[in-house]
């Protein structure tokens, strides 16, 4: 009787906690918003673990799998990933590493082979492995990433062989195994080099670092948000991890390193032998201590900045992003924009141009013209100048799109960043016409005497852009 009761309250803290899960799984990860409700998810699955831990034996007799204690450390592992993605708190990817690394010691997926009952179980593995390359990915672990990949396409493999039937639903996960294997094939040539975050090794330590040119002369800005975008045809990526997304992630992350980051391992594995949670693999053992990552951060770090990733973004997306980023910036800070994408410059396609945005390029050309005559008669005349130069700002752009999807409203042009220059911007243009985004280009340039729009950030985004 006691065992079915056991029973009873852990489906239905599974239940409970499985619904605050679905509320918070797909919340955008940019954003200054509260985020109260993610502490009720973490809270019930807390309280969800350490209940199986305290009635294991009777919840094993009652029937429980090892795949679903896996379940659950999977879920929970998930929540500090996602955490990570939001705040950028290295603890939180540090926890989701630890969960992650403790359900494949201990083989939670690893259950009867061949059934079709264990197809389900085999998808939820699968999933398991690749969110735990992308967590390994970005800790720099490579060593686990390579036995990650073995692992993985092993599975992958088995799985095909096994399901004959209904090997066309591993289609997709091959497509998986090759990304990545494309993805550390690529990055192969930088593993041998000097890490791309920060590292006490071979950087200086913060407190060091002169200050730099202020923006402000009363007060010194912090860095605190970045947005990263990539868009280009076959790019190199893992998941919607793009290598160029990936590099300059790794670039604006604090690592601990060093003498600090080489004793934190072993401290770790003391801690887990004591309570015995890497001495029994073998039976349904859910010991995982779920506050180990305070051991292993370096609290004399300055916090990493938040960071927005975003994958193949269309314009209007990426326009709307900048935007909440932008609004919820706060007064002291600076935003990072870095975009990776092919552009467009010259005349050699303006007759593309006119003939799909010609009319609106028209209007737009003739109400800034009205407009600036309203607010300023005494403005100095535009110049007139020759075709080339009134079309600049037209033919000079980044594609956010497919080839041969092209048109304006894909493409992002000089001009849509302008407004977010009223806070301080870091920009870096990561493409074939950079030039195009540099502060004093002729776009900017030549109509700058004809706008009633001042660029007061001009001068810094001109030293910030790299090229």
């Amino acid at each position: 009787m006691g065992e079915d009761v056991v029973a009873r309250t852990f489906r239905a803290l599974v239940e409970s906690a499985d619904q605050k899960f679905a509320r918070v799984r797909d919340v955008p990860t940019y954003g200054r918003g509260p985020n109260h409700y993610f502490q009720k998810v973490f809270k019930a699955y807390t309280r969800l673990w350490q209940y199986q831990q305290e009635n294991r034996s009777k919840l094993v007799e009652a029937g429980l799998q090892r795949w679903e204690i896996g379940e659950i450390a999977s879920r929970i592992g998930q929540l500090y990933f996602g955490q990570y993605m939001r705040t950028s708190e290295a603890r939180f990817l540090l926890e989701s590493y630890i969960f992650y690394e403790a359900i494949l010691n201990r083989g939670y997926f690893q259950g009867s082979k061949g059934s079709m009952k264990d197809l389900v179980v085999r998808f939820k593995e699968l999933r398991f492995y690749a969110r735990f390359l992308l967590v390994s990915l970005l800790l720099n672990r490579l060593e686990m990433v390579r036995v990650l990949v073995e692992r993985f396409r092993a599975l992958v493999d088995d799985c095909k062989v096994t399901f004959r039937e209904t090997k066309n639903n591993f289609r997709e996960w091959t497509l998986v195994v090759q990304e990545i294997a494309r993805f550390m094939k690529v990055e192969t040539a930088f593993m041998n080099v000097r890490p791309l975050r920060y590292c006490n090794l071979f950087d200086s330590y913060p407190s060091s670092v002169p200050y730099v040119a202020r923006f402000h002369a009363k007060k010194m800005l912090k860095f605190r948000d970045a947005l990263l975008a990539s868009y280009h045809r076959n790019e190199v990526k893992f998941a919607e991890l793009t290598l160029d997304t990936y590099r300059m992630l790794q670039c604006l992350e604090w690592e601990p390193s060093g003498s600090f980051y080489q004793k934190r391992p072993v401290e770790l594995n003391e801690k887990l032998n004591e309570n015995g949670a890497l001495n029994d693999h073998s039976g349904t053992s859910g010991l995982i201590d779920i506050n180990l990552v305070v051991d292993m951060t370096d609290p004399t770090l300055p916090p990493n900045p938040r960071k927005a990733i975003l994958y193949r973004p269309s314009v209007t997306h990426l326009i709307a992003v900048i935007a909440t980023i932008c609004e919820e910036l706060p007064p002291d800070s600076v935003m990072l924009i870095y975009l990776s994408a092919s552009g467009k410059s010259g005349r050699g396609n303006i007759s593309q141009m006119e003939n799909s945005g010609g009319t609106r390029k028209s209007s737009k050309v003739k109400v800034v013209s009205e407009i600036s005559q309203e607010l300023d008669s005494s403005m100095p005349e535009a110049p007139v100048n020759n075709k080339g130069h009134s079309s600049d700002c037209h033919e000079n752009f980044l594609c956010l799109c497919p080839k041969g999807n092209g048109g304006s409203n894909n493409n992002l042009y000089p001009g849509d960043i302008i407004p977010f220059t009223r806070r301080p911007l870091f920009l870096i243009i990561d493409s074939d016409n950079s030039h195009a985004f540099k502060a004093g280009f002729t776009w900017c340039r030549k109509g700058r005497d004809g706008c009633p729009t001042s660029f007061p950030f001009e001068a810094s985004i001109q030293g910030a852009i790299w090229l």
